[in-house]
């Protein structure tokens, strides 16, 4: 399953890679606005780093992803990894800011 959270990108993956435990429940920052890809309740999902890609285990029923643009929609208990939409110019290929 995969969910498009603005310019997050959400899917389903069937086990946690080795990856190390990341504080905090937020997936990512607006670089201009401020805003946040977040999770209502930091207690329902942990999140993980291994290198560069971002994992996300949601340890309740389901959690709530939320952001002030963007409508909250509820992922359920599972693992997931997490990463930026990309957009290409002729110089580079770079993350979409928010």
């Amino acid at each position: 399953m995969l969910y498009r959270h603005g310019d997050v990108l959400v899917q389903s993956v069937e086990r946690l890679p080795s990856a190390h435990p990341r504080p905090g429940a937020t997936l990512a920052r607006g670089e201009i606005t401020g805003h946040s890809h977040r999770f209502s309740d930091a207690q329902r999902v942990q999140l993980y780093q291994a290198g560069a890609e971002l994992y996300v285990e949601v340890l309740a029923d389901h959690a709530a992803l939320i952001h002030e643009e963007h409508h909250t929609f509820t992922l359920p208990r599972g693992v997931y990894k997490v990463w930026m939409q990309r957009e290409y110019s002729p110089e580079a290929i770079r993350r979409v800011l928010d």
